[in-house]
């Protein structure tokens, strides 16, 4: 027959005094009141583990921070999850280190190990640009925060004045790495759901600017300027092989005499120096390789093809030849990179193969098969595709284009 045991009154609790040894006053149900001789007063609950049913205890605060009716609150809870199967103390347990891991998993923590896998995959200046906008604009009110209590709301007032001050293409970019981090964080479970998935709507989209570029008939204007400008050997051969390789600005001036390869006549560019973070191939043309002839006396014995001016040791700034053309007249009308939009008009209007144009551009296939294929079977007819447009190029450098026709013929082989 089980013992009977009569309930604490407040009273009991209250007055309970120390003795030698510590001892204890049941309330029933597996509740009991620890005294220590020191007379420090907590509370205890007894029960049975509800797979093993080996004896186990747990404390539920000390008295009179939990009060009598709190401590039997707590017990009735234990016996609740108990009934279910469920050992209270683990369950308390994990609690806990869930409330830990939330509160050490800061917004700038998990953007951090985000950011240390989102760097590998996008250009070192776009890195860079990321994260200090990050620093600027999110991190100073976001940062501390733990990324579970992060709402909509606020993060909403937090790019509010970024926008007001009319930086929507700088909001809209951010909004979409917010929406990175919240999903790095729910693919790693440190997250449910991700909260931030509609703020987009909250902003004004940002009117798309194209970059500048010249039609296709200025490219003799463009060729005279750069034949008749008062500008440096060394930036007269950067935005030639720029606009021969159909390269982007940073991976032409960081070019590298180690990359290219004379046999093959092929310029070798690594992963980790193009913007898609994979290896590119150039074709090199009688044209290139002329410009390449030209400048070696120049910089043949260093590292980069295109040296600095000041400190010839390091390459050019990917700066330089947008403001050469800048000096040339051609502010607001052609960027550097505003040169591959030339190239890539000219051979569409003409008729060559998307695929290849696209190829030589170092534009990403997103289908894995398909991109695997192309890199394996478009070399070859690239080789033909950049010998025209070196031809193409020279030629508007005497004032003239390839006619037409020509083109048209061409293109059947490409």
């Amino acid at each position: 027959m089980a013992r009977i045991v009569t309930p604490l009154t407040n009273t009991q609790v209250k007055q309970a005094k120390p003795k030698d040894k510590l001892y204890k006053l049941a309330d029933g149900g597996g509740l009991q009141l620890r005294v220590k001789p020191t007379g420090a007063k907590s509370w205890l609950f007894d029960y049975f583990k509800p797979i093993t049913k080996k004896r186990s205890s747990m404390g539920f605060g000390t008295y009179p921070e939990v009060s009598l009716a709190d401590a039997r609150k707590k017990r009735t809870h234990a016996r609740e999850l108990l009934a279910q199967d469920i050992d209270p103390k683990e369950h308390k347990e994990d609690e806990l280190r869930e409330k830990q891991l939330a509160a050490s998993n800061t917004f700038k923590s998990v953007a951090t190990a985000w950011f240390t896998i989102k760097k590998t995959k996008i250009a070192e200046t776009t890195a860079r640009s990321l994260w200090r906008n990050f620093e600027n604009h999110i991190f100073p009110n976001l940062g501390h925060r733990p990324i579970d209590k992060i709402l909509a709301p606020e993060a909403i007032n937090v790019l509010k004045p970024l926008a007001a001050k009319g930086s929507l293409e700088t909001t809209s970019k951010l909004v979409g790495y917010l929406n990175e981090v919240m999903r790095h964080a729910v693919n790693t479970g440190l997250l449910h759901h991700n909260s931030l998935a509609g703020i987009r709507s909250a902003f004004e989209t940002p009117k798309v600017t194209h970059m500048p570029t010249l039609k296709p008939e200025e490219l003799p204007e463009l060729m005279k300027a750069i034949n008749y400008a008062s500008i440096k050997l060394v930036t007269r051969c950067l935005i030639e092989w720029q606009l021969h390789t159909m390269v982007r600005p940073r991976e032409a001036a960081e070019a590298k005499w180690c990359e290219i390869d004379f046999e093959q006549k092929l310029w070798n560019i690594p992963s980790e120096r193009m913007k898609m973070k994979k290896p590119h191939s150039v074709p090199l043309t009688p044209q290139t390789l002329s410009i390449l002839q030209m400048i070696k006396p120049i910089s043949g014995h260093r590292e980069h093809i295109f040296p600095s001016d000041r400190h010839p040791n390091n390459p050019s700034n990917p700066e330089t030849a947008n403001k050469a053309l800048q000096r040339m007249g051609f502010k607001g009308r052609l960027t550097a990179h505003g040169m591959r939009s030339i190239a890539s008009t000219t051979l569409n209007e003409q008729g060559f193969d998307g695929d290849i144009i696209e190829s030589a551009l170092a534009h990403q296939e997103q289908n894995e098969v398909r991109r695997a294929y192309n890199r394996a079977q478009y070399l070859e007819r690239r080789k033909v595709l950049m010998s025209w447009w070196s031809n193409y190029v020279e030629e508007a450098s005497t004032g003239k284009l390839i006619n037409e026709k020509s083109v048209k013929h061409l293109s059947v082989m490409v």
